[in-house]
């Protein structure tokens, strides 16, 4: 007899794939890899174009199948929000995200349903998304409140975060993340370093203008009299709001000829961009994951990290920590940081070394086990 882990995939083919994209993605794979003996992996996949199934077939080769329900993303999204739909069935399903179909199960017949929280934002920052995005986020975690079989989340930091939000006692475990796939330096380097135009010397990060992320910290820290004149390179996009990346480090005295900018790149584009960094600078108030210093970590470049929780417990001692703190500081502390990384080289080398070391720690392989254990425990 063959178990079947029943995987929502959905979220590859999506108009937006994303952060939770690249994760389903990765962990589909690495749990195809794994699969056990006598196991096997069918994915899970709202009603979608042809063009979409062949994606999901090709780009992860070794599914048993693909079940295509009759409903289209956004239909099934608010049908699984209310529990009007059997859609896809029973079985050992795994949800990379909330979307999957909480409902009452028969544990006895072998039916389970785990999820994947990622953050609490709709909790924490519900400005940062849509007033439909939270009302559903919300509505779907009470469902898994009252139905799931078990919660996965990235850090211990966010299972914390979590409990504080709806109490799920021990079903709440934690399964890292690792890097995305294809993030490494080919032989190619120096041609795509090229074809960027990266500066010979630069910081490097990720993020938006939102205040959280802490791009703003980061530019007010530059433009400090005594900070050193090395330019930025910001991986995002280029206004958030009203605000815009070029005005808004001109007001904070950073020569906007120092700020260089990509949107998503591919990820060995992405790859050149932090191995080649001074240093990886990653500045958020308020992160849940810790995922970016993992990437960065396993490139080798020195990273300069803020003290969530998040990022704490990630980096164990491996990056440069900056107290995010209470007062009005944290740039002056950024700066400090920055300077000493771009100004110490054996400081520098230390910590790209410890961050490589601590990047062993994380892998997807080691996940999609944890994954299947999971499921075989339930």
């Amino acid at each position: 007899m063959t178990t079947t882990l029943r995987l929502i995939v959905d979220q590859i083919v999506a108009p937006v794939p994303g952060a939770v994209g690249r994760y389903t993605r990765d962990l589909a794979g690495a749990l195809i890899e794994s699969t056990p003996s006598g196991c096997e992996v069918e994915g899970i996949v709202s009603s979608s174009l042809p063009g979409d199934y062949a994606r999901l077939e090709a780009e992860l080769p070794g599914l048993s199948g693909l079940y295509k329900s009759s409903l289209a993303r956004r239909e099934l999204a608010a049908a699984w929000q209310f529990g009007l739909t059997t859609s896809p069935g029973g079985g050992m399903i795994h949800g990379t995200s909330l979307f999957a179909p909480l409902r009452k199960h028969d544990a006895d017949a072998g039916d389970q349903t785990v999820v994947t929280v990622h953050d609490v934002l709709a909790w924490t920052h519900p400005e940062a998304l849509s007033s439909a995005s939270v009302a559903w986020q919300k509505g779907m975690l009470k469902r898994a409140r009252k139905h799931a079989d078990a919660v996965v989340v990235p850090t211990h930091a966010l299972a914390d975060r979590l409990s504080m939000v709806a109490d799920f006692g021990d079903r709440i475990r934690v399964i890292g993340t690792a890097p995305r796939t294809g993030l490494g330096v080919g032989p190619d380097a120096e041609a795509r370093a090229a074809r960027l135009g990266l500066p010979e010397a630069y910081l490097a990060v990720s993020g938006t203008l939102e205040p959280r992320k802490g791009l703003v910290d980061v530019l007010t820290a530059l433009g400090r009299p005594g900070a050193p004149d090395i330019p930025i390179v910001v991986i995002g996009p280029e206004g958030w709001g009203d605000q815009h990346l070029a005005q808004t480090a001109d007001e904070l005295g950073v020569d906007v000829r120092r700020v260089h900018r990509f949107d998503d790149l591919a990820a060995e584009d992405l790859a050149v961009v932090i191995a080649g960094a001074t240093a990886y600078l990653a500045p958020a108030r308020d992160d849940d994951s810790g995922t970016e210093l993992i990437e960065a970590f396993s490139l080798g470049s020195p990273v300069i990290h803020s003290d969530t929780p998040a990022y704490l417990e990630v980096s164990a001692g491996a990056g440069l920590t900056v107290p995010i703190g209470v007062d009005d500081g944290y740039a002056d502390r950024l700066a400090a940081a920055i300077t000493r990384v771009v100004e110490d080289r054996d400081a520098a080398y230390r910590l790209a070394v410890s961050g490589h070391d601590r990047s062993r720690a994380y892998d997807w392989r080691d996940a999609a086990e944890r994954v299947w254990h999971l499921h075989a425990d339930l």
